[in-house]
Order: C-alpha cells, then sequence, then structure tokens
C-alpha cells in the first residue's frame, strides 16, 4: 500500500462465518490500511466476540445503518443479505467488494479476479463482484493461454471441499468420519448423502440444462472475466471429502500448438501462480499443501492427444483464501493503489445511490 493512504474503515458482513473470519485474518497478515473495522452479521450473532489481530472485536448486526462512515464494505453473507445491504452500503458512500452470487452476471457490476483483469475495477459504481473460488483459480490459468496461443475449448472437473459449504458442512464431514471408525451410521443433513469416503456430483441446485449452478457459474464467470463471451467451457463439479482446498482437473484445446513445457512457462509467469510438475519424484500439487496459503498450484502439465492442440492439467488452491478472502483484500488493494474507491466522492456531493440500487 502506498504510505500516504490513510486509515480506512472497513466492514465485514458475515463475519462469524468461515470466509468472514479467513477475510479479517487476511486484512490483518497483509497490513491493509485499516483505522476501524466493523464486524458485521444476522441479529442472531450479534453480541458476539471475535479476536482479530490481538484485540477481541463485538460483532454488531447488519443494517443499512451500520455502513454510515464506511469505506470499503467485504460482503460474505450470501446471496439475499447481498441483494438486501449491498445496494444500502454503496448509496452510503461504501466501496462494496460482495462475495455472493447476486451481483457477479450484472452486466453493470465488475467481475474481478487481481492477475487477470484489475482494469475492470475502475468502472464500478459502489459494487464489485468476487467470482466463485472454483472460478476463481481457473481462470489465472486460462489467462496464461489466452495470451499466448488462444483458447477454443475447455472442459473442468472440479473436486471441491466441503469448508466452500460452510462451518456446518466441516462439522458434518467430522461427525461422519468418527461415525465410521465408530461403526455406526453415516447421518448426513448438510448434503443429500453423506461426504465422508464418497464423492458427490451435486453442488449447488440443478439447473433445466441439467448442469448444476455452480458448474454454469464456472462457465458464465470465466467468460466475464477473460472477455471471452463465446467461450466454449464445460464443467462438472463435484464435492470431495477434503476439508479445505479445491482441485481441478482441466483441459484445453488452444488456438494454436503449445508444448507442455512452453505451457509450463506461461502459467509460472503469473503472479501468485505456482508450477508443481514432477510426476516421477510424485510432486504435484495437493489440497493439503495449498491449504493455508494463498496461491494458485499447477501441475501434471501433459498433451491431450485426444483434441488437436490439446493440454491437459491439474489446478489446486485454497478455497477459504485465494478462492474468497484474499482475493477479495486483493481487489481492495487495486482500489486504494489506483485511486478507485469512489466513496468519498459520492459522500461529499453525488446524488447516485450506487450499482444495483
Amino acid at each position: 500500500m502506498p504510505a500516504e493512504v490513510r486509515p480506512l474503515t472497513v466492514a465485514i458482513v458475515g463475519a462469524t462465518g468461515v470466509v468472514g473470519r479467513t477475510m479479517s485474518q487476511v486484512l490483518s497478515e497483509r497490513h491493509f490500511p485499516i483505522g476501524e473495522l466493523r464486524l458485521l452479521a444476522s441479529g442472531r450473532s450479534a453480541g458476539s466476540t471475535i479476536s482479530s489481530d490481538g484485540r477481541t472485536l463485538t460483532v454488531g448486526e447488519a443494517t443499512p445503518e451500520a455502513f454510515e462512515g464506511v469505506d470499503i464494505a467485504l460482503f460474505s453473507a450470501g446471496s439475499d443479505v447481498s441483494r438486501q445491504l449491498a445496494p444500502e452500503a454503496a448509496v452510503r458512500g461504501a466501496t462494496v467488494i460482495d462475495n455472493s452470487n447476486a451481483w457477479r452476471m450484472e452486466p453493470n457490476i465488475p467481475l474481478i479476479v487481481g492477475q487477470v483483469n484489475p482494469d475492470d475495477a475502475e468502472w464500478h459504481e459502489g459494487i464489485i463482484a468476487n467470482p466463485n473460488c472454483s472460478t476463481m483459480q481457473l481462470v489465472p490459468v486460462l489467462m496464461a493461454l489466452r495470451d499466448t496461443v488462444g483458447i477454443e475449448r475447455v472442459v473442468v472437473d472440479t473436486y471441491q471441499s466441503v469448508s466452500g459449504t460452510g462451518a456446518e458442512a466441516i462439522a458434518e464431514l467430522e461427525t461422519q468420519i468418527r461415525a465410521h471408525v465408530a461403526g455406526e451410521p453415516k447421518v448426513a443433513s448438510v448434503y443429500p448423502h453423506p461426504i465422508a469416503f464418497n464423492a458427490l456430483p451435486e453442488i449447488d441446485v440443478f439447473l433445466e440444462n441439467g448442469y448444476t449452478r455452480e458448474e454454469w457459474k464456472v462457465v458464465t464467470e470465466s467468460r466475464k472475466i477473460l472477455h471471452l463471451p463465446e467461450l466454449r467451457l464445460s464443467c462438472t463439479a463435484v464435492r470431495v471429502p477434503v476439508f479445505v482446498s479445491h482441485s481441478e482437473a482441466v483441459h484445453v484445446e488452444t488456438s494454436k500448438p503449445m508444448s507442455p513445457d512452453e505451457a509450463r512457462r506461461a502459467f509460472a509467469a503469473v503472479p501468485g501462480v505456482v508450477v508443481m510438475d514432477d510426476p516421477e519424484g510424485h510432486v504435484y500439487p495437493l489440497a493439503s499443501l495449498a491449504a493455508g496459503t494463498d496461491e494458485i498450484y499447477v501441475g501434471r502439465v501433459r498433451t491431450d492427444p485426444s483434441v488437436k492442440n490439446g493440454l491437459a492439467f491439474w489446478v489446486v488452491s485454497d478455497n477459504l483464501r485465494k478462492g474468497a478472502a484474499t482475493n477479495t483484500i486483493e481487489i481492495a488493494e487495486v482500489l486504494l493503489e489506483r485511486g478507485w474507491v469512489k466513496a468519498r466522492s459520492r459522500r461529499t456531493g453525488s446524488s447516485g445511490a450506487g450499482a444495483g440500487s
């Protein structure tokens, strides 16, 4: 951050959730210039306390009035809350960075991944959308191919951890593991079937086209972020019994030929992408390795002989950090570095009500 940046008032909506707590942690780790941190949640959680950066903070209720004086509001409380409160925060002068699905495909709302399309943030009108965690780790490596040889078609299969669903899913997996060891029945409540020792090809609701909403997010969000509206992309999303980090098997048909070595060099040139690719030494990205880090890991890079100009590779990243919290804070950093926090201009005389209102 530039030395002259004044301390900001930052709000986290959904502060008691898994991603909200991670946001607070990442803000501290990256020394974001905070003068006041407001932790907000539903009325049910208001009054509870959370430790942040050596301080104990009381959680307030997320109401429209809670955003008075806020510079940047980080939302991770679900689409319904974002639809209701993000415009209220924006009209009060806050710049909203929203982690839900509420605004991502709205044409007047930028959808941002820090390494890929930060310039799009310039035209925000008070609300910026953060992509789905599976999209997040995919688009930086696709960008490397887009910018070198072009992309014709993408097929991606995701293997997503239970933390993507939240704290209840983490607890359910732990409970089912204990039940399995004890020889007791594994009871499912968060998911339609037990997740322990299983793989569920159902994430979010099924749509009329046969895809789940999670799968269709990857399709539509990738097109928007990469500025490739006609990109042919298909996704199958699978929930697996992993606590943290999503993994993806990706098959790409490129416009021009590219060798695996050339692809590795292109991937490694993207900030925040780490190539781990030594199959003979059993070195490749693992969910357990990625957990707790902010990098996107790529390995198993190889030629896909089933199509012309085909490449196949494996991508892993921590879905709570880079997949949600860290990219949110990276967007806020871009806004500060480039002077695109528009809160002050609206507070001091603009009559605009903010995007989405």
